[in-house]
């Protein structure tokens, strides 16, 4: 499943991560990575912009990139 299929509140596992290696290096630094449980707490408006929060951390991610991000429940 992919990161924008989920809803707010819920939580899932990062299992891959398909992008480019400059985007998953920044996603890195933000403690987006494999492995990683991660929630959801919002979106906006015709969900363009996701945040979620990584171990204490919230993110904010685009559409275009929350889409490259496969999750599992």
């Amino acid at each position: 499943m992919i990161l924008t299929e989920l809803k707010k509140g819920q939580s899932a596992t990062i299992v891959k991560i398909d992008a480019q290696q400059a985007l998953k290096d920044r996603l890195k630094s933000m403690g987006v990575c494999k492995g990683e449980v991660l929630t959801v707490r919002g979106c906006s408006l015709a969900k363009q912009t996701m945040e979620i929060e990584i171990e204490g951390t919230l993110v904010a991610l685009r559409a275009e990139e929350a889409k490259k991000i496969e999750v599992e429940k």
